[in-house]
């Protein structure tokens, strides 16, 4: 009879753990898969607010929008901030056409997006030139290419890698002196 409790139970135990990762599956998953982006085509871009932030203006429709897997030092993180804003807007002038891929939109209504100048990820170019970094909170591990740019960019000392300290990991700055 021992026996029989024994194997009950772990039958039990064995189908409570299938419900859980029933249930649960697609959020674990969620941070390891790709997700499929939503394609806006001939964007304008009307202005840069910082490193990770645009807005533009699709079809007549005004958007705000935060480039995607990456994290851009605030403008009051001298001179970091103020380098990531003027270097994306040296790449993305006032009335610049873009296309977006749009993954999510985040909790201050922005969508987020990887902004396509031509044939070129202004986000990976971005992360390759150093002024930004990845955000690993919010770029899933299936996005390798943000992963092996920010690796090149900080081996060769580049924007935020040239000297150590918190520039390199924006959301930890603004939790300590933005609070």
């Amino acid at each position: 009879m021992l026996g029989l409790r024994q194997h009950t139970g772990h039958r039990r135990m064995w189908v409570l753990w299938m419900v859980v990762v029933a249930l649960t599956g697609p959020w674990i998953l969620r941070g390891c898969s790709v997700p499929q982006p939503v394609i806006r085509d001939r964007c304008t871009v009307s202005s840069v607010h910082d490193g990770d932030t645009i807005h533009a203006e699709c079809q007549g429709e005004k958007l705000k929008i935060r480039l995607y897997c990456i994290d851009a030092p605030e403008i009051s993180q001298k001179p970091w901030g103020l380098d990531s804003r003027d270097n994306l807007r040296s790449l993305l002038p006032q009335g610049s056409v873009i296309q977006l891929k749009i993954y999510d939109k985040d909790k201050y209504g922005r969508q987020v997006a990887e902004v396509i100048k031509g044939n070129e990820n202004l986000n990976q170019l971005m992360v390759q030139t150093g002024q930004v970094v990845v955000y690993p909170r919010y770029c899933p591990a299936g996005f390798t290419e943000y992963y092996q740019a920010e690796e090149q960019a900080r081996q060769s000392r580049k924007g935020v890698w040239r000297k150590s300290g918190l520039q390199q990991q924006p959301w930890k700055w603004r939790h300590r002196y933005l609070r």
